[in-house]
C-alpha cells in the first residue's frame, strides 16, 4: 500500500470515527432516565451581573418540574464566579428557583466550579456530607452524553434528563454546541485511555 492510499485510509477511519461519536452524542441527546433520586444537579451555563441567562433558566426549569413532579428531594445547583462578576453562577441559580417557589432548605450551592467535571466532582462531595446517594443530571440534550460519562466515572448513580426545552435550536447554534461536545468528548476519552495506559506501565 502506498503512502498515499495509507493517508486516504487513516482519513476514512478518523472520518468514521468522529461521525460515530456525533451519533452517539445525538442520540443519547433524547435518553430520559428521570426517576425517583435525592437530588437534581443542575450543570451550569452564563449568568450576567445579576440574572442567570436563557441556556441556564432552561435547566433551572427543568430542575423545578423534577421536583414539583416528586422526582427529587433537592436540588443543587452548580457554577462559581464569572469573570467581572461578584456573584456566583450557583447563587444566582439559587435565588431564581426560591423566587419560582423552591424552599430555600431544599437548594445546595456548589460555587467552586467552572467545568463539567468540577461541576460534578463538587456536587458528589455536597451529597456525600449530606448523605445523599442518588442524583439526576439535568443539563441540555447534546450536552448529556459527555456528562454522564463523567458522572459514571467519578462513581456516581446517576441518571440523564435532559432539559425538554434547549435554547440551541437552530442549526446555527446546535452544530457549533454539537461540534464543540463532539470535540470534548473525544479529547476525554482520549486523555482517558492515556491516562490507563499509562497507569499499567
Amino acid at each position: 500500500m502506498n503512502k498515499k492510499n495509507m493517508l486516504v485510509g487513516a482519513g476514512l477511519i478518523c472520518f468514521l470515527y468522529i461521525m460515530g461519536n456525533i451519533a452517539s452524542i445525538l442520540i443519547y441527546s433524547t435518553k430520559d432516565e428521570k426517576r425517583a433520586a435525592d437530588v437534581a444537579i443542575v450543570l451550569g451555563a452564563a449568568t450576567d451581573e445579576d440574572a442567570v441567562l436563557p441556556v441556564y433558566r432552561e435547566r433551572l426549569n427543568h430542575s423545578i418540574f423534577l421536583y414539583q413532579q416528586g422526582y427529587v428531594k433537592k436540588i443543587i445547583v452548580t457554577g462559581g464566579l464569572g469573570e467581572g462578576h461578584k456573584q456566583t453562577d450557583a447563587s444566582l441559580a439559587r435565588q431564581y428557583l426560591i423566587n419560582r417557589g423552591i424552599p430555600k432548605e431544599d437548594v445546595f450551592t456548589e460555587e467552586k466550579s467552572t467545568i463539567t467535571q468540577e461541576n460534578l466532582q463538587n456536587s458528589k462531595m455536597l451529597m456525600e456530607e449530606a448523605g445523599y446517594h442518588t442524583a439526576i443530571i439535568v443539563s441540555d440534550p447534546l450536552h448529556m452524553k459527555r456528562a454522564m460519562r463523567l458522572a459514571k466515572e467519578l462513581g456516581m448513580q446517576a441518571y440523564s434528563s435532559p432539559t425538554s426545552t434547549t435554547m440551541y435550536r437552530s442549526l446555527k447554534t446546535k452544530l457549533p454546541f454539537l461540534a464543540r461536545e463532539t470535540f470534548y468528548y473525544i479529547g476525554y476519552k482520549w486523555y482517558r485511555n492515556v491516562r490507563l495506559i499509562a497507569f499499567e506501565k
